[in-house]
Order: structure tokens, then sequence, then C-alpha cells
């Protein structure tokens, strides 16, 4: 049975626990990203501006990807709601952002991303994507750890003698009567664990942080692995704007990002970089 409340209550404030993960997801990755400037001779202070675009580039591409994919009648029947953490129904109420998706972060993130490398730290793009990676790996479990407390993108039914079998009563008024689930969230964030693992260790005992761009080809072609897999046992995120071929919406935008990683893994080969002084941190 998981059924914990909404967050921290702390007077007349609620520290909701989704929002508790994104704090830990980008002051991890804060910190990572300063540790991997400092052993790679790069001044720390172009990583402030780099967190400050990632999360813009985070909440306003994860907002307009939920919207577009799985939303759009949002854009006609409530318009404000797109951009601003309220609902213009019946009155003006603050309701938080309620629809966030990885895709459309993702694309936008590489837009922000792509401004901060040229115009900002002034460094090759595939340079600044190898580090993200790893970052975003780490800040991505968090993240549906978040999911999880708040008993969101569960899974489908499964037999309640199943070891994964679990409740989310939280969830009965939009998914009917409580049956035992999949618990996906936990799925998918064991999986970004374990991508982060294998992308540090990469970035730290081997060379291939030289080789640019191949940890990012590696990182775009798993994550998405993942979260392509894991949507076999997921419950439908709103209406599926696209399906084809048995695969939901999830799996279909993850192809392509996959089909990138491993044209970006390729391209690494000819655009390796001379090591630059390291320092032990």
């Amino acid at each position: 049975m998981w059924d914990p409340s909404t967050g921290i209550h702390l007077g007349p404030v609620t520290l909701h626990f989704y929002s508790l993960m994104f704090i830990f997801a980008f002051g991890i990755g804060y910190f990572l990203m300063t540790k991997m400037y400092s052993i790679d001779g790069v001044d720390t202070k172009y990583v402030e501006p780099f967190f400050t675009w990632t999360l813009i580039g985070t909440i306003l591409g994860a907002r307009l990807g939920h919207v577009i994919f799985y939303q759009p009648e949002l854009f006609k029947e409530d318009f404000w709601s797109v951009f601003l953490p309220i609902s213009t129904k019946n009155g003006i109420k603050f309701t938080g952002f309620a629809g966030l998706a990885s895709h459309g972060a993702t694309l936008a993130v590489i837009v922000t991303t792509l401004y901060y490398s040229y115009k900002i730290v002034k460094k090759n793009p595939l340079w600044v994507f190898d580090r993200l990676g790893i970052v975003v790996a780490i800040g991505g479990a968090f993240v549906r750890m978040g999911n999880f407390f708040n008993s969101e993108i569960i899974g489908k039914p499964v037999d309640s003698s199943s070891p994964f079998a679990l409740f989310f009563p939280q969830q009965s008024s939009e998914y009917g009567i409580t049956v035992t689930r999949y618990p996906t969230q936990l799925f998918e964030a064991a999986g970004y664990v374990t991508l982060f693992l294998i992308l540090w260790v990469l970035y730290r005992k081997t060379d291939k942080k030289y080789q640019q761009g191949w940890l990012f080809g590696l990182f775009f072609f798993l994550l998405w692995a993942i979260r392509f897999s894991v949507e076999f046992l997921k419950m439908p995120q709103g209406d599926e704007v696209i399906s084809f071929a048995g695969l939901n919406t999830g799996q279909i935008l993850s192809i392509p990002f996959m089909i990138a990683g491993l044209v970006i893994m390729v391209y690494s080969k000819n655009n390796k970089a001379l090591p630059e002084t390291e320092k032990t941190v």
C-alpha cells in the first residue's frame, strides 16, 4: 500500500515531495557540474549561468511538451495555464504545473545548452552535453521519485501476488477502483541511477570524455531506451496523440532520440579533443 502524505507540513506551508525532489535534482546537478568543471580545469564561474539556463529550459520545455503531446486542448480551453501555474476556469486559482513531459524538456534544454555553449562558456557544445548527460541521468531519477511520492505516472494493473504489486489509492479517482499496479516510477528511477553510474565511471576512469559527444550519445541512447522499455508497463499519460504498431506516444517520441544518440556516438569518432590539464578535487 503506497499512500503517503502530499508533503511536509511547515505550519501554513506544505513543502511538496515532488518539489523537494526537483530541488535535490538541481542541487546535486549543480554540485556535480562544479566538480567536473574543476576536474577539467574550467572556471567554475560558468556553472551558475549554465544552471540558470538549464532550469529555464527544463521547466518551460517540459510544460510545453506535455501540453503539445498530451493535452493540446489547453491552448483553447485554458491558455494561461500552459505557461503559468494557474487555472482560469471558473475563476483564477493556483494549481501548480500538473503536467510535465521529459521529451519537451529535452528539446528545450538542447536549445538553451547550445546558446550557453556558444555565447557564454565558448566551448564545443558536445563537450558541455557530455557532462550535462551525467547530471541529467541522476536528476531524472529524483524526478521519478517525486512522481512516486505523488502516485502519478503509475503502472498498468498487475496480479496482487507479484512482488512488484502496489496499491496507489491516491489515484482511485482518476483510474477507477484501486487495483495493484506496477511501480513504474521506481523502475525508471532505478534505470537512471544505473545510467548515471555507468557514465560517471566512464568519465572518471576512461578517456571517452575527450571523444567529444561519445558520452552524450551513449547517455541519449540509453536514457530513451530505458524510457521506451518502461512505457510497456505504464498507464497512458493523457490522450495518446500519437500511436503506431501498438506503441504509445512516449515510445514513438523516444525512437528518434535513441537514433540520434547512436548517430552522435558515430560522429564523435572524428571529434576528439586534446586532454586539458586536470587537477585533483
